[in-house]
């Protein structure tokens, strides 16, 4: 349905009733003849002198339309959604390049399903911080959820200093969500090893976590044994070696047990992908959302339109309709 910008302009389209009067009003009488018998079949087609008054005022209703400024009103819905404040925390440490997620490395599982966690949620906020030995935020806590794809897509091993800084990890996550407005805030701390960096003690960014009401569910990442995990570079990349997997567990489990979240083991791509959507099930509360679809302006089509009525009205009055003086 369109709707009008400016319907009041509507009122320019009594100028033509007004128009339509002084033209007729304007007519030259027909000359007086003596035989009318050669003009009848030229009266039979009087109805074409009125084509080009028809066709210029339409093309005036048309222009008036346009001037109007017609549009298509997005729908109005109030849905069920979540509202949620989110950071996911990923480490990229180079132990994540680790290949027991066959067929990807432990950082690309990690980040399709973060991916897919990312598109399951409607109306959260979320953020993303990336941890190696320090931590930095890749994406502060936004609803701009293709932006937020894109940059879990580019995370990579190496653009931090190297090691785990656990601590680092938690403590930015907490702090990008300290001053999101809402009660509900959790963070997704994936890692798959020991604190063995950073200046913050996890146990203090946990208890930080707790004043705030940080919800913390952690995620060790790893197989359980032994992996092939890169111990340096080479002129080809990286080499590996079958190294033992250390994961400090019952860190992890102290910190989701003090914030009120859970502890994951994840030992393959299967078990990561049904921890994310375990998750994302136990984080579900429901708000009102009002959507509003973006409205589409139809200014185009009456300006089209009264162009091809004022065409056709010069093209007609100078073959079919020819005023002679």
């Amino acid at each position: 349905m369109i709707f009008f910008a400016r319907p009041w302009l509507f009122l320019l389209l009594l100028a033509l009733p007004w128009w339509w009067w002084r033209r007729r009003k304007h007519e030259v009488d027909a000359a007086p003849v003596s035989d009318a018998t050669p003009y009848v079949a030229t009266a039979s087609r009087r109805w074409r002198l009125l084509v080009p008054p028809a066709l210029r005022a339409l093309g005036w209703v048309a222009l008036v339309a346009a001037a109007a400024g017609p549009f298509r009103r997005g729908d109005r819905t109030m849905v069920a959604s979540d509202g949620i404040a989110i950071v996911i925390a990923i480490d990229v440490s180079s132990s994540m390049l680790a290949e027991d997620f066959a067929p990807s490395n432990r950082l690309t599982v990690a980040k399709q399903q973060a991916v897919a966690f990312v598109r399951g949620r409607t109306a959260d906020r979320i953020g993303l911080v990336a941890f190696a030995g320090e931590a930095l935020t890749q994406v502060p806590v936004t609803l701009d959820y293709p932006a937020l794809e894109r940059a879990i897509g580019a995370l990579s091993v190496g653009a931090l200093q190297d090691g785990t800084a656990i601590g680092s990890g938690l403590a930015t996550a907490v702090a990008r969500l300290r001053r999101v407005p809402g009660k509900e805030k959790v963070v997704l701390l994936l890692t798959d090893g020991v604190n063995n960096r950073g200046l913050i003690d996890p146990r203090t960014a946990a208890g930080t976590a707790e004043a705030f009401g940080v919800k913390v569910y952690t995620v060790g990442v790893g197989t359980e044994g032994e992996a092939r995990i890169p111990t340096g570079r080479g002129l080809n990349g990286f080499r590996y070696e079958m190294l033992p997997v250390q994961i400090d567990e019952p860190l992890l489990t102290e910190i989701a047990e003090q914030t009120g979240g859970q502890y994951f083991r994840a030992i393959d791509a299967a078990s990561l992908g049904r921890i994310f959507r375990q998750i994302d099930r136990l984080e579900r509360s429901r708000v009102d959302v009002v959507r509003y679809l973006r409205q589409e302006e139809r200014t185009r089509p009456f300006l089209m339109a009264a162009l091809v009525l004022l065409l056709l009205e010069l093209l007609v009055s100078s073959t079919l309709v020819v005023r002679v003086p």
